[in-house]
Parts: structure tokens; C-alpha cells; sequence
């Protein structure tokens, strides 16, 4: 960890709008979907909400450039569990969709927490979700063509978001938890470890957070081997040995 990419991930940190979001509708395209992830990360976003197509999905990573590591992609059975979630935690939401109700995306208030929610390629924001959604918002058209890539609206959308932001000096200091700050502090300088942690369903080391390093990684590292030692096996379980004897 060089003192410059530490220095870079605190800026990164400390620009960070935990209460902007981006919630996609079953948006199916990968290209599509990592474009989306790439833009949020541009833009400031620590969180991206998805619900998945029901074929699934799967990044597409020379699109995302990378990015699916720096914004935390938060997963939904539905979009009525999404919809319920954000707004429990009092985000507006503004749903990307032409209709009679709909304004110029740049008319509404960035500034308040908010969700963004883009609908998919072929049918756009389902009807549900739209009727639950405080705003329509549209990005006028002046060509012939009636709409643009959901990726590229996006974008679109969350430069206006940023601009407001900005000139409202919500990027002037950092508003992150503390929590959420200390643990995203930790994943990006320490990857490895993170991995490590994350496969045998460890505690996070703490860290140095002047150097990014660990504090003792050689007394960290014992601990983890003692612990590990001295972890029951499977086959030493009461009812795993019946069932060998068996």
C-alpha cells in the first residue's frame, strides 16, 4: 500500500454519498447492468440496489472496469422488498419512466436522500413500482429517437444528481458512517485479507489507518491458525461419527 493509493481511497471515502442510490428493475443486459455499477462509482455512490432477472446475471467486467469493487451491490428477491427497504430508510424514489406525470429529470431535489430507479430494456419500470415512486422523471429527447440506453440515462441522471450535490458542498466533507467508512476502508486496502476472511467466515484485522497495513499481521495470522486448530472437525461431530460407525 503506497501513502498515494491510500491517500486516493480516502478521498474516494470521504466523496462518497451513502444516502444516493441506484435501484435497477431487472435490467438483463450484463453490459448494461456493469455500465450502471461504473457510473455509480464515477459519480459517488457507495451503494447500487438490483433486482436480478430471473435468467440471472453476470457482470460483465471489461465493461465495469472494476468498479463492482468499490460499490457495494445490495441484492432483492422483489421489487416491492426494495421499494419497502428504501423507503423505510426515508429515500424518495424517482423512477426513470415516460408518463403523464413525469418531469425533467433535472426539476427534482438531489439533495434529500434519494433512489434512482431504472426499468429494464424491453418494458421499463413494472406499473407497481412506478405507482409507488414520489417522481417520473424523464431526460428530454430531441432526435428521432424516443429513448436512450438505460445505461447511458443513468448516467445522465447522475450527473445532474452530482451537480447538485456538489454545489450544495455535500462532497466537502465526508458523510459515510463510520462504520461502513472503517469496513470499506479495510476491503479496499486489504483485499487479500478481506477474501480470506470472507471464505472462513472470519473477523476483519484491524488496520494502521495512516500506513492501510495491518496492525499485527503476524500475530493476527498465529490467532487465525490457533483458532483453526482448534475447530472441531466434521468428522468429529457426534452425530457425523454414528453416522460413519453406521
Amino acid at each position: 500500500m503506497t501513502p498515494e493509493r491510500l491517500a486516493r481511497i480516502k478521498q474516494v471515502l470521504n466523496t462518497r454519498q451513502p444516502d444516493l442510490r441506484v435501484l435497477t428493475d431487472q435490467v438483463h443486459k450484463p453490459r448494461n447492468l456493469s455500465a450502471i455499477i461504473r457510473s455509480c462509482d464515477a459519480f459517488g455512490l457507495a451503494n447500487m440496489h438490483v433486482v436480478w432477472p430471473k435468467e440471472g446475471f453476470r457482470a460483465f467486467r471489461k465493461t465495469a472496469g472494476g468498479s463492482f469493487h468499490w460499490v457495494t451491490t445490495h441484492t432483492h428477491p422483489t421489487m416491492d422488498n426494495a421499494v419497502t427497504e428504501l423507503k423505510a430508510q426515508g429515500h424518495k424514489l424517482y423512477a426513470a419512466q415516460l408518463s403523464d406525470r413525469a418531469v425533467d429529470f433535472r426539476e427534482v431535489d438531489y439533495t434529500v436522500p434519494c433512489t434512482i430507479i431504472m426499468g429494464n430494456e424491453v418494458d421499463g419500470v413494472n406499473p407497481v413500482t412506478a405507482e409507488q415512486a414520489d417522481e417520473h422523471i424523464v431526460i428530454p429527447m430531441m432526435g428521432m429517437v424516443e429513448s436512450l440506453n438505460v445505461s447511458s440515462a443513468c448516467s445522465i441522471i447522475l450527473s445532474e444528481a452530482q451537480r447538485q450535490r456538489k454545489l450544495a458542498g455535500m462532497f466537502d466533507q465526508r458523510r459515510m458512517p463510520d462504520e461502513e467508512y472503517n469496513r470499506l476502508l479495510f476491503c479496499w486496502c486489504q483485499p487479500t485479507v478481506k477474501r480470506y476472511c470472507d471464505d472462513r467466515n472470519l473477523p476483519y484485522p484491524p488496520i494502521d489507518h495512516e500506513t492501510g497495513e495491518l496492525i499485527d499481521g503476524v500475530g493476527w495470522m498465529q490467532e487465525v491458525r490457533k483458532l483453526r486448530a482448534n475447530r472441531p472437525r466434521w468428522d468429529d461431530q457426534p452425530e457425523n461419527i454414528e453416522a460413519n460407525e453406521s
